[in-house]
């Protein structure tokens, strides 16, 4: 087994001053660490049958329709505004400093069916919160929430309000 950790670079003060990136290319190029990522993941959330696995743009896009394919299940992608092709549903959320905003078809997802919703990073909660209301507001239920890495000191299980939550690093 692979100490995914020592798969990760550490780049301090980036993209600013006092602040460590934990970049995870380099454990994305390693086919092992790649792979027990992904099947640790899918692990986790295996028994909660969840019907759809959701990314969010951009590296949610690496893992979660990987994780999607192992537990036999779809994947739903969630992204920046006018990427979309079709109607599709906004939420706007608060960043540090200002706001952004994402968007789903409106389709996507069926009165009742439960998203897990996969990143690759969990640091102050802004933007998986707002994913998760994104899939409520279409109907759907939250089955669970899976990043490759949370950052325990942001504090971001606080903004999801008590749903499952599975962070597979800590920092």
């Amino acid at each position: 087994m692979t100490d995914l950790k020592s798969l990760i670079r550490e780049v301090p003060d980036f993209p600013k001053p006092g602040i460590n990136f934990y970049d995870i290319t380099t454990l994305l190029k390693d086919p092992q660490g790649l792979q027990q990522a992904i099947r640790a993941l899918a692990d986790q959330f295996r028994p909660l049958d969840c019907d759809v696995v959701l990314g969010v743009e951009a590296r949610g896009f690496i893992f979660a329709p990987a994780v999607a394919y192992a537990l036999g299940k779809g994947f739903i992608p969630v992204r920046k505004i006018k990427k979309l092709p079709a109607k599709t549903v906004q939420i706007e959320y608060e960043l540090e400093y200002g706001t952004d905003a994402l968007e789903i078809h409106a389709d996507a997802i069926e009165p009742g069916q439960k998203v897990l919703i996969l990143d690759d990073v969990l640091a102050t909660g802004g933007t998986a919160a707002a994913v998760a209301r994104l899939v409520e507001k279409l109907g759907g239920q939250v089955c669970g929430l899976g990043f490759l890495i949370e950052l325990d000191f942001l504090n971001g299980r606080k903004k999801l309000g008590g749903r499952d939550v599975f962070g597979l690093l800590h920092y």
